[in-house]
């Protein structure tokens, strides 16, 4: 079956606002601020604007004051919101919060619903995700898995520690994944919990000092310790943790990818508007073969990483899993996404490694994608095992 690549156009047109909006609105404030956005009143005035613009929380539901869109119809307004760093929480689309609002639309009560998911679509609070740990904790592999759940006076006690939570600076409240049965390398055995900010057991540590910046609220360490929850603090059903996170993380790799093209794009721009007016050697930068070429691979990745975004969306759109198609996708596109802002920074020369431009910061905030969302060698193991399994079943057959 033929994939259809044609947005509609009522995608077209929010797609064109989101693209204004960013430029007029959101670029200006981005430049002044070199890309990291300096408090939660300047998000609040962002998003605030991105409302009176009729662009805010386009993958929301519209019960929710969003527009709706499905994956695919994502795509195109995620990529111009991407244009910018502070795009996508302009939007209301900035991880963690997107894929947390995804997943609770999916799979909360109607109670939870109300308490957790309507205020984080619409912007008064923020959320954090908590499943990452230290080593030997879970990582790339979510089944080494440390942090427990027991039960306990009615509840729950969660017992762990997390770190590159983002968000957690000023988030009001965690999903946290915890173990419920089994032992660390076992499978399965995780369930999802609701945890507010102001639980005790909750205490939310040091922000990680990483190469990005540009993530709001930081990547921090969490520790639980004796934190007691109600039984309609789990989300969805006990034990089921590790299948809710694939109705998350599918989606959120395509669409940290959708808006990290947008950058790539934004790169693109400032590379080609350089070359086409700096003169060197006698003749325009754009108009010698070694540049040209930097250019045209440019294009190539953008183009192709587009192309594998919307095949991965529209798999998902259909229902299916589309586990390979998003694993190509994100070890692609993040790869592609560095060449391209790479390029460009070395394009522009001394120019691009100053401050003039944002080109470095695009860089530091760029490299962690191949990282975060699982390493690319994870991603080419699980595409290999995939790839050597259906040719098993084939010569079966």
């Amino acid at each position: 079956m033929a994939v259809d690549l044609a947005q509609d156009a009522d995608v077209r047109d929010l797609a064109e606002r989101t693209a204004r909006f960013i430029r007029e609105v959101v670029i200006p404030v981005e430049e002044t601020h070199g890309g990291v956005l300096p408090s939660e009143e300047a998000r609040v005035q962002l998003q605030d604007a991105a409302r009176a613009a009729g662009v805010f929380a386009p993958h929301a539901s519209p019960e929710l004051g969003g527009h709706g869109l499905d994956m695919r119809a994502r795509a195109a307004v995620f990529e111009e919101a991407g244009y910018s760093l502070l795009g996508p929480i302009a939007l209301n689309i900035a991880a963690p919060d997107e894929g947390n609002v995804h997943m609770l639309e999916r799979i909360a009560s109607e109670e939870q619903k109300e308490r957790y998911l309507a205020p984080l679509a619409a912007g008064d609070v923020r959320s954090c995700f908590a499943m990452t740990e230290p080593a030997p904790g879970a990582g790339s592999d979510p089944d080494a898995l440390s942090t427990t759940a027991t039960r306990a006076d009615g509840g729950w006690r969660i017992d762990g520690r997390k770190w590159f939570t983002t968000g957690a600076d000023g988030a009001a409240f965690a999903i946290v994944m915890a173990r419920t049965t089994g032992e660390p390398g076992d499978r399965g055995g995780a369930t999802m919990f609701l945890v507010d900010a102001d639980n005790p057991g909750m205490k939310v540590g040091r922000h990680i000092p990483t190469l990005d910046e540009s993530l709001f609220g930081g990547h921090l360490e969490v520790e639980f310790s004796d934190c007691r929850v109600p039984d309609d603090a789990v989300l969805g059903e006990v034990d089921q943790g590790y299948r809710y996170a694939q109705v998350r993380l599918g989606p959120a790799r395509l669409t940290h990818c959708m808006r990290w093209l947008g950058i790539a794009r934004r790169a693109q721009d400032i590379a080609v508007a350089w070359a086409s007016e700096r003169e060197v050697f006698g003749s325009r930068l754009a108009d010698l073969g070694m540049a040209q070429a930097m250019i045209a691979d440019n294009e190539i990745d953008i183009a192709a990483s587009r192309g594998l975004i919307l095949q991965a969306c529209w798999e998902l759109d259909r229902g299916n899993p589309a586990g390979s198609q998003v694993s190509i996708a994100k070890t692609f596109t993040a790869e592609a996404v560095w060449r391209v802002v790479d390029r460009s920074l070395q394009l522009n020369g001394g120019r691009g490694v100053s401050g003039d431009v944002l080109l470095g910061r695009f860089l530091r905030e760029v490299r962690p994608f191949r990282i975060y969302d699982g390493p690319s060698e994870t991603h080419r193991w699980s595409i290999a095992k995939r790839t050597v399994g259906r040719y098993r079943r084939e010569q079966a057959r």
